[in-house]
């Protein structure tokens, strides 16, 4: 499953830009911008949202305008502390500030309680006394036009005073919900008279428990983005149901120069999960380890795994902006993240599965330092000097007793270059007596082979990576692959979570805890990224420690992005 925005983005991207283009013309909103990234406190930010943040506080740059950071915190059975806290990091690790613009919407409760009175005294809004499900009966079908609520018909006093008995706690959760008086036969269903406040006799984690009712997100948005003087309102396809109740709330308090909202289609991604609450049923559920384990699409776990902000902010502008919903490849976002590490990231060697390698020739008590190139890609990034001894250590990939076909790695009587010294010769090798596995595989050197000496450029097909056994460290690597078997989250659905839960892919994390890496890896902190030679970009862990490294791999070598477009470009 691929996607077609990459190549349709320079098209699509601008839609909205020529939305604020006309407006700035006709000096709609007197020529000003002004945008809004307003996230619910319910769950951890993940690359869909990322997308959404680049958007807003993009267009805000490009326009020389405004970009809020607001929190819709209607909602305190869902919303947590830690919720804030980590979305404030995550729009602050992404490159973005939003200055002393940090709103909530608790901000404004007072203002739309008085904005409720307000609809309630011109016969906009009414109590009503039916519970949840009878309210969705009542309402009907796309098919099948709602009937109106026996309460819809209360006099504005009787309503004013039931509402203001909500206010003050007289009565139980879900007696009364105030809600608006549209079109009971509307074909669009968000209009068959809404719910605007619910009794919710909760404690909220910044008003304290001054208030036992909350007003519903689609009241309480258009609101907030009005308060706030938000020019346009920009949010995703599932939002465009709703845009006729926004601006039905903002006409009705007479709002003057009221924002307009503006839907675009939301990041969908192969093979993985990108519904927050069924992120939350994976980390409640413990099927991952929490909201920043590496396998997850949270901006907490991709930052955890090893990306960085430029690869998604990258990833971000080159998908463009669409209206129309599509699935982008997950192997187009480890394309980004691979063209910024190839770039940053300094070589190292590291053996993963290591296998004994014995040369026979080589002096026991030497040990050379060979100056191994920190990064081909960084000219300034200069050399560093790695031990190399007697023994040492490859892949166990890397030999094979009886080679198949076109295999240009060691085997016995074949010659190799390890990489940065010499070229060996394979001259025999020892199997374990009761598994039969290969334990060691011993060699011979060419002294004149040395790498940087002249001579040295004999050729060989294959070159490996090693260690020193003398001065290799412990670490432990973490490999990652995508979430879900299946290309979307979306094929299960219908299954619910039971069908989700079934798509996970058992494979996703292997943990190999016998790997060695070269010395000068002993000082490293978390979040540090390295190219393993021929293995991987990788990032060290915050479990990480002097005595036992920990890495995860962020993304493999191999990149056939380019290919995989080539191909989809002559098959289209």
């Amino acid at each position: 499953m691929y996607s077609s925005q990459e190549s349709k983005s320079t098209e699509s991207v601008n839609f909205i830009q020529a939305i604020i283009d006309k407006d700035k013309k006709n000096n709609k909103y007197g020529g000003r911008v002004h945008l809004r990234f307003p996230p619910e406190p319910n769950g951890y930010l993940h690359i869909g949202h990322a997308k959404s943040i680049c958007l807003n506080f993009g267009l805000a740059q490009k326009n020389n305008g405004l970009c809020n950071l607001r929190f819709d915190d209607t909602n305190p059975t869902k919303e947590e502390i830690e919720y804030i806290e980590s979305i404030i990091y995550d729009v602050d690790w992404l490159g973005f500030d939003w200055e002393d613009r940090l709103y909530y919407a608790s901000d404004y409760f007072d203002r739309m309680y008085q904005d409720a009175l307000t609809l309630i005294k011109g016969g906009k809004a009414y109590v009503c006394d039916l519970n949840t499900d009878e309210i969705r009966e009542y309402r009907g079908t796309f098919t099948i036009p709602g009937k109106e609520s026996p309460y819809r018909n209360r006099s504005v006093e009787e309503n004013l005073s039931l509402f203001e008995g909500m206010k003050e706690g007289k009565f139980e959760d879900g007696a009364r919900v105030l809600r608006a008086k549209i079109d009971m036969s509307s074909p669009n269903l968000n209009m068959r008279d809404p719910v605007l406040y619910r009794i919710l006799k909760e404690s909220h984690h910044r008003t304290g428990d001054k208030w036992c009712i909350y007003p519903m997100y689609d009241y309480a948005h258009p609101l907030e983005d009005y308060y706030e003087k938000i020019t346009h309102s920009v949010c995703t396809l599932e939002f465009e149901d709703h845009r006729p109740l926004y601006d039905w709330v903002l006409e009705n308090i007479q709002a003057v120069e009221p924002p307009q909202q503006i839907e675009f289609a939301r990041l969908n991604m192969s093979n993985t999960v990108m519904s927050k609450r069924r992120l939350r049923v994976l980390v409640e559920n413990g099927y991952v380890s929490g909201w920043d384990d590496p396998r997850l699409p949270t901006l907490s776990g991709l930052r955890r795994r090893g990306y960085t902000p430029e690869a998604i902010r990258n990833f971000c502008e080159r998908i463009g902006v669409a209206k129309t919903n599509s699935v982008v490849d997950i192997r187009f976002l480890e394309h980004c993240i691979r063209e910024d590490l190839n770039k940053r990231a300094q070589r190292v060697m590291a053996v993963l599965e290591p296998l004994k390698l014995i040369i026979d020739n080589y002096p026991d008590d030497l040990i050379e330092e060979m100056d191994c190139e920190n990064n081909p890609e960084d000219t300034a990034s200069g050399t560093r000097k790695v031990p190399f001894s007697k023994v040492l250590y490859i892949e166990r990939e890397d030999f094979h007793d009886n080679p198949p076909a076109k295999y240009f790695r060691l085997s016995p009587g074949r010659e190799v270059r390890l990489k940065n010294a010499y070229i060996i010769k394979c001259v025999g090798f020892v199997r374990d007596e009761k598994t039969g596995a290969i334990r060691e595989v011993h060699c011979t050197y060419d002294p004149e082979t040395k790498s940087g000496r002249p001579g040295a450029m004999r050729r060989v097909k294959g070159t490996l990576h090693w260690v020193s056994a003398l001065s290799a460290l412990p670490a432990e690597v973490r490999l990652y692959d995508t979430l879900l078997l299946d290309s979307g989250e979306e094929q299960t659905e219908e299954a619910g979570d039971d069908g989700l839960i079934g798509q996970l892919n058992p494979k996703s994390k292997e943990v190999l805890k016998e790997c060695l890496v070269e010395p000068g890896l002993k000082n490293v902190t978390p979040g540090e990224k390295f190219q393993f030679m021929r293995k991987g970009y990788f990032c060290v862990d915050p479990d990480s420690k002097p005595d036992k490294l920990v890495f995860n791999r962020v993304v493999s070598l191999r990149d056939n992005w380019e290919k995989i477009m080539g191909d989809t470009q002559k098959n289209s």
